[in-house]
């Protein structure tokens, strides 16, 4: 049996539901560059001053599962600073009870690993509270920065031409608030 990091939530949602709104990233974790919507598809996700993650969606079944390939990271607050470089996060959804279950993995994000407090503590708010609510009602928690936080799709296409030596991503999509 595997011991990387899992987090399972029933939800009261179709599994279409639940993929869709698990695919639309910045209403549950927070804004992105690139897009979500296609196999090959790249996308940057950025909390500024700790933490910089780079995916390729490697894999969607539309109502059954999601699959990134983190293709860089960069996370501040520990030694091996790539530690995330070629992990995978998963999101495997299947029918449930009149809902559905949602079963959140990292391969790779295991005990023996730095981060692995930090960062479980962090999917689990993001996977177990905002992503569950963004579910149900429509609206999640997201990171939303302002201020001298907020980055605009040039300083993420930036980062990643930092970090990864990629080519920048071009499209732009921020969580706008919802009401």
């Amino acid at each position: 049996m595997s011991n990387d990091y899992t987090a399972t939530i029933s939800v009261a949602a179709t599994p279409q539901q639940a993929y869709e709104a698990i695919n639309d990233v910045p209403g549950w974790w927070g804004r992105i560059t690139g897009s979500t919507t296609s196999a090959g598809d790249e996308f940057v996700y950025v909390v500024p001053g700790l933490h910089y993650s780079g995916f390729r969606v490697t894999d969607l079944q539309p109502g059954r599962r999601i699959e990134w390939l983190v293709t860089g990271s960069y996370l501040d607050f520990i030694a091996d600073k790539q530690e995330w470089n070629g992990s995978t996060v998963r999101f495997d959804i299947r029918e449930a009870d009149g809902g559905s279950e949602i079963v959140f993995t990292h391969e790779g994000l295991r005990p023996e690993v730095e981060c692995y407090e930090a960062c479980t503590n962090a999917w689990s708010t993001y996977v177990r509270v905002s992503l569950k609510e963004f579910i149900e009602t429509g609206t999640g928690t997201p990171n939303l920065f302002k201020g001298d936080e907020e980055l605009t799709g040039s300083d993420h296409a930036e980062l990643r031409e930092r970090i990864e030596g990629s080519a920048p991503v071009e499209e732009d999509t921020m969580a706008a608030p919802r009401l």
